[in-house]
């Protein structure tokens, strides 16, 4: 009988009980890569936890730069937030948030200078750098899970057993979102820089990058990647799994990929498995190779009445209504905004998918 690991090097895929298969209806938006929207005028960015685990650096009237920490706290799942752009802070109160239940949450509202001026990075290699000033790099970006849960990243990078197998997640199943396809097309290299820094950390017998068979262009760019990388030869492949909602989530891909089901209550890293989104690997290597904190992600706007439809890195604290506005957006009385995802709702870091469709 073959071992896990043999039957990964195979390329074997498990049954993951129920799913749908829903129209993808993603190449309204994944035809061109991504771009970046004209500079906002006003940025409202969350800091739900002031006043919980952290605290304010910044007052009314204080300039910031890009990047800048805009608060400080303690504990080990405490994230700091960071200024998305240069200029004045003008406020700082209850702000509906991008949820669509628009519950408040406090905000830091800053006005842009226009400039986007970078406070000092710090960028380092791994060699310069111990496993604890890495994850030290990584929760001082305020990097959490880009997929969807927003877990912080540097924990799940820190677990307390031993880690056999990293799975990168780039299936992406939600119906019009094309976020993380456009990002495996357009940035493989830099995802599996991201990739061995993770690797770096766990030191996993495997690691599987798991993509969908709708996305066959970020396939080949990934597995490309894999061979331009200098990880250790045979430890990383590119496994394509079926379209199927919901297999990108966390549970659900491992059992597609390993046959494990995660127990109820418990945690893949109790069964040595780790699971990362495409986009928090990108988002680990900028914060250690060019020393960037989470200030931007990628964010899918689509649909029919959506001007310019596509992918932006939009930065943290972008409202809708602006980002709605810079791509052209034709509101009508017959039609809806659904924010975060068809199915998955919120997505992490703002939100990922503006979907502008007609009910």
């Amino acid at each position: 009988m073959l071992t896990l690991l043999e039957q990964l090097d195979k390329g074997t895929l498990w049954q993951s009980p129920g799913g749908i298969h829903p129209p993808q209806l993603k190449t309204l938006s994944n035809q061109s890569t991504i771009a970046r929207l004209p500079l906002a005028q006003r940025f409202v960015v969350p800091v739900p936890l002031v006043g919980e685990q952290a605290i304010l650096t910044v007052s009314v009237g204080d300039l910031v730069l890009k990047g800048q920490m805009l608060t400080e706290g303690t504990g080990f799942i405490y994230l700091p937030v960071h200024a998305p752009t240069s200029g004045r802070v003008i406020a700082i109160e209850q702000h509906a948030t991008n949820h669509p239940s628009s519950l408040p949450t406090l905000s830091c509202i800053i006005e842009a200078d226009g400039q986007d001026a970078w406070c000092e990075l710090i960028p380092h290699s791994l060699e310069q750098l111990s496993k604890n000033q890495i994850l030290d790099k990584i929760k001082n970006a305020g990097i959490a899970g880009m997929g969807g849960a927003a877990f912080p990243s540097h924990v799940k990078l820190n677990p307390a057993s031993e880690i056999d197998l990293v799975i990168i997640n780039g299936v992406e199943c939600e119906p019009y979102i094309s976020s993380d396809d456009r990002l495996m097309r357009d940035y493989s290299d830099e995802i599996l820089k991201g990739i061995g820094v993770i690797h770096h950390l766990l030191n996993p017998q495997r690691i599987i990058i798991a993509i969908e068979d709708n996305k066959p262009e970020a396939a080949k760019a990934m597995q490309d990647a894999v061979q331009r990388s200098t990880l250790p030869t045979g430890i990383i492949r590119v496994t394509v799994i079926p379209t199927k909602y919901p297999s990108g989530g966390e549970k659900q891909l491992i059992q597609i990929i390993t046959g494990k089901e995660v127990p109820s209550g418990h945690i893949p890293a109790q069964l040595g498995i780790v699971v990362h989104n495409v986009g928090t690997a990108y988002a680990i290597q900028e914060a250690i190779y060019q020393g960037k904190p989470l200030i931007e992600r990628v964010v899918t706007l689509t649909g029919e009445q959506i001007g310019q439809p596509g992918n932006y890195w939009l930065p943290i604290g972008t409202t809708i209504n602006d980002a709605l506005q810079a791509v052209s957006f034709r509101p009508s009385s017959s039609q809806k905004v659904i924010v975060g995802g068809y199915y998955d709702g919120l997505r992490s870091s703002g939100f990922r998918c503006a979907n502008i469709k007609r009910d």
